[in-house]
């Protein structure tokens, strides 16, 4: 006859069955958890690459800010001569320039693209021109950042 204590000395162990099944649970387990690791550092980068690009569309935009607003004479195709707002239309950097043409080391893998419109009357007879600077870079959509330079 079996006593409680007897049952209870032959169960000192986990069988086959249950080692194999208690291994394939952390396994799948440690699967999800390595998965989510990937997924967030594949991806930790694109905060960076974005928070740039806005920074290379401001740096662009202040740039032709400051420019007059209507040329005088013709205009012109170097961007070390630009004198005003619309020679910047149609501009495109593959590839982040200084002001002076120079590239920026770094910034190779990003693309600016600038369009200046023709000139609209604002509330108050003011006359102003949109600009708009793109940027596209590595992994990401394109970002347009958009001022406008009034007649003053």
């Amino acid at each position: 006859m079996f006593t409680l204590h007897s049952m209870l000395s032959r169960q000192t162990g986990v069988t086959l069955i249950e080692l194999i099944i208690s291994m394939v649970v952390i396994s799948i387990s440690v699967v999800g958890i390595f998965s989510v690791m990937n997924l967030t550092v594949k991806h930790s980068a694109d905060p960076l690459t974005e928070n740039q690009a806005v920074a290379i569309a401001e740096s662009y935009m202040e740039e032709i800010l400051l420019q007059n607003y209507s040329c005088s004479g013709t205009t012109q195709t170097v961007r070390a001569n630009f004198n005003c707002v619309d020679d910047y239309n149609n501009l495109v950097n593959t590839g982040v320039q200084n002001q002076l043409g120079a590239a920026i080391s770094g910034l190779s893998q990003y693309t600016v693209s600038v369009t200046v419109s023709a000139a609209t009357t604002l509330t108050g007879s003011v006359s102003a021109k949109q600009i708009t600077v793109s940027v596209t870079g590595p992994g990401m959509s394109n970002l347009s950042l958009v001022g406008y330079r009034a007649q003053y």
